[in-house]
């Protein structure tokens, strides 16, 4: 009996691993997907529902954007980290 329940507990922890990571895999790291944030991120304005909801969805995505030096200057911005806060994002920890 003990022997099952160990068992089943197991595939319980296998399943949910397996969704974990295809949740995360989801994800489509794509930083043109920000653009609806960049009227925010450049004049310090509030950002939009859309912005906000942009940026919750990329969020897996902010310490491989945060690494290019390309984005880097942009993601890590004084105006980029207020507009995160705004929509209630932490700042990543990479």
């Amino acid at each position: 009996m003990k022997k099952g329940i160990a068992i089943a507990a197991l595939f319980v922890m296998l399943v949910m691993a397996a969704a974990m990571v295809q949740g995360a895999a989801a994800v489509d790291c794509n930083p043109m997907k920000l653009f609806p944030c960049m009227g925010a991120i450049s004049s310090g304005s509030d950002p939009s529902a859309e912005c906000c909801a942009k940026l919750k969805e990329q969020q897996p995505c902010f310490c491989d954007y945060i690494r290019n030096p390309q984005l880097k200057p942009y993601v890590d911005s004084p105006n980029a980290k207020r507009v995160a806060a705004v929509c209630g994002i932490n700042p990543p920890t990479c």
